[in-house]
């Protein structure tokens, strides 16, 4: 039997769902929910739908596609989340090629709501191909395969498409906190069209959770600073911290799976080759990320005879952590990943700052 494509799939969800919640309104007799008139948001990834929480406040009901732990590389929408797709006044995405699976959850939706690209304007890198170079910055075949961009979400929220650029690069570009400023800015932007939200609240709660952006900021450059710039050297799951690694003069020795998507498996050559670099470099550490399973960090850091920071100290990377955990929003996300990091380089962070501590 053939397999039947996403698409199509996703189509039939969305008529699925759509034939339920017809029915259940003709059994409540068509009543309108306390909720029926509240402006209506979704946000993909964990990461873009913290900031639109922070954002909206009490302004708008968020829904969130993505839950802690999931891969936005490969991930398939739900019949209800669909429906909320349907239902949506706004969709806030990461965009830079992150969601591969976006064209199809908008086409079958039939989102016509507002759009907002948290990463316009952001200027994307390659991969680092476990070198620090400004020459990996132009790997045009490592990014082919997230040359993803929303086609159908771009017609859905009335942008002339033919003018417009697909993504190419590293998508990851919240792990550069002043690409996260800038990735706030930019939804506060996009939701300031969105009809029923007050903009002047919206860039209230803007400037207030800049301010603690700006606070992490601070804090970083305060403890990465002290660190001798030899001694800035990472290891991790996936090339997910490109962005990180840039602003602040890190040598990324290599990651464990050498593509962008967490969903890539490493070969026993590029293995070897790893753990090798490791041994010739003198990293003292190997980051697992939480929504990857350790297993194959656990190992090289093995054969390496370096430390292996996995369970409850491995780092959020593609997405934030459960409610409760450190890494639940993405301040302390960050202030977790800094922390780990830091440590593994032999270096005790100064406090964080009251702004970072709930």
């Amino acid at each position: 039997m053939r397999p039947v494509p996403r698409a199509v799939r996703l189509v039939i969800a969305a008529g699925a769902v759509s034939a339920v919640a017809l029915a259940a309104a003709g059994c409540s007799g068509g009543g309108a929910s306390a909720d029926d008139d509240a402006v209506q948001v979704v946000a993909t990834t964990t990461q873009v739908g913290d900031f639109t929480r922070e954002l909206v406040g009490e302004q708008a009901e968020v829904t969130q596609l993505l839950q802690p732990g999931a891969s936005a590389h490969s991930f398939d929408p739900s019949a209800a989340q669909l429906r909320a797709l349907a239902d949506a006044d706004a969709l806030v995405v990461n965009g830079a090629g992150l969601e591969e699976w976006l064209d199809d959850a908008v086409a079958a939706s039939g989102f016509d709501g507002v759009l907002v690209d948290a990463s316009e304007g952001v200027e994307l890198h390659g991969t680092h191909e476990h070198d620090h170079d400004d020459a990996a910055h132009d790997d045009a075949d490592a990014d082919a395969a997230h040359d993803h961009e929303t086609d159908a979400s771009a017609e859905a929220s009335g942008d002339d498409h033919d003018g417009h650029d697909h993504a190419t690069g590293n998508p990851h570009i919240w792990t550069g906190p002043a690409l996260a400023e800038q990735m706030v800015g930019t939804i506060a932007h996009g939701l300031a069209d969105v009809p029923g939200l007050d903009p002047a609240g919206v860039e209230a709660n803007e400037e207030a959770y800049l301010e603690r952006v700006r606070a992490l900021e601070a804090w970083i450059d305060e403890n990465v600073d002290a660190v001798p710039v030899a001694d800035r050297l990472l290891v991790t799951n996936h090339d997910a911290f490109t962005y990180f690694v840039d602003a602040y003069d890190v040598t990324f020795v290599g990651s464990v799976i050498p593509s962008f998507d967490d969903n890539a498996e490493p070969s026993a050559a590029e293995i070897d080759d790893l753990v090798e670099k490791i041994r010739e470099t003198g990293v003292q550490a190997v980051f697992s990320e939480a929504s990857i399973s350790p297993k194959a960090a656990e190992t090289i850091a093995r054969e390496a005879g370096v430390t292996v920071y996995s369970g409850d100290d491995a780092l959020y990377g593609d997405s934030l952590g459960v409610a409760g955990s450190e890494g639940a929003t993405y301040l302390g996300s960050q202030v977790h990943n800094v922390r780990l990091i830091l440590e593994s380089w032999g270096v005790e962070p100064s406090p964080v700052p009251a702004a970072l501590e709930d």
